[in-house]
């Protein structure tokens, strides 16, 4: 069986422990074999990300904007492929072909939000004094997505589309059954015109990479969709090493337009407030 490789700044690589896990399709008959990431493989992701983050948040919205678009085609290009991965591992022919759908639209609806959400979060404030006071949203860094072990593309996407439409970059850390599909896309991603580092795929057992991530002290965001008491206890408890921001996400149908938001990309946004003196 084929091993699907690790998708960490840029490139295809192997866990660097060297072990990987089988996983099997609906059936329960073999389907491939998954890399079983270590804390080094965490480590080099994150720091891909963190690399990759300086140029990703200078890139113009448009910019960002356009590469998510090109994302969206190269998904839609692949789409039976997708449909046929979908359907191998748990959904109906209907089902799959609604979640890959579900997927293209969520990378256009993000796609257009790039150069529209600084407009609507960002406010002059009034102030007593010859200033004027302005706040916007700029990217907090480095945010750590734990996707839920179900729904294997759209939830992916759904999550990660938001964080980087906003300018930052992500380590996800995909379902442990289903994890096959978001390495393939990572094809997409990696033959779109996404740079290298921001955003890097991880596979293995969670129990294993949470702690790890939610202790590390380069990231700055954890979102957290998997329906899990163990997993939302060690975020809440441990969170606070570095004042990470913590979003929980309850279980849910990612394959509803209600899950696409604007407030999603302000999940991973800080608020900036400056000064500048009024001109005489």
């Amino acid at each position: 069986m084929k091993t699907r490789k690790l998708y960490i700044g840029g490139a295809f690589k192997r866990s660097e422990s060297e072990h990987s896990y089988p996983v099997t399709d609906k059936k329960q008959e073999p389907l491939a074999h998954l890399c079983r990431s270590s804390r080094k493989d965490l480590r080099n992701a994150v720091e891909a990300a963190r690399k990759a983050f300086g140029g990703w948040s200078a890139r113009s919205a448009y910019n960002r904007g356009q590469i998510l678009y090109r994302m969206a085609e190269m998904l839609e290009g692949r789409r039976e492929p997708f449909i046929h991965e979908l359907e191998q591992i748990s959904l109906t022919r209907q089902q799959a072909e609604a979640e890959t759908d579900a997927a293209i639209d969520r990378l256009v609806h993000y796609a257009g939000w790039t150069d529209k959400y600084p407009t609507l979060f960002s406010s002059v404030n009034p102030v007593a004094a010859p200033y004027f006071n302005f706040s916007i949203p700029e990217p907090c860094g480095v945010a750590g997505i734990i996707s839920p072990e179900d729904q294997a593309l759209i939830a992916p996407v759904s999550l990660m589309a938001p964080v980087i439409a906003g300018g930052n970059t992500c380590v996800l850390l995909t379902s442990e059954q289903m994890g096959s599909v978001a390495c393939t896309l990572a094809e997409v991603l990696h033959s779109s015109d996404l740079p290298g580092g921001v955003v890097n795929i991880l596979t293995g057992i969670r129990s294993e990479l949470v702690p790890h991530l939610v202790r590390h002290l380069d990231v700055n965001v954890l979102i957290l969709a998997a329906d899990d008491s163990d997993m939302k206890k060690e975020i809440q408890e441990n969170a606070h090493l570095n004042v990470k921001r913590v979003h929980i996400y309850e279980q849910k149908d990612w394959n509803k337009e209600t899950t696409q938001s604007p407030y999603r990309i302000m999940d991973a946004q800080e608020i900036k407030t400056t000064w500048h003196p009024v001109g005489y």
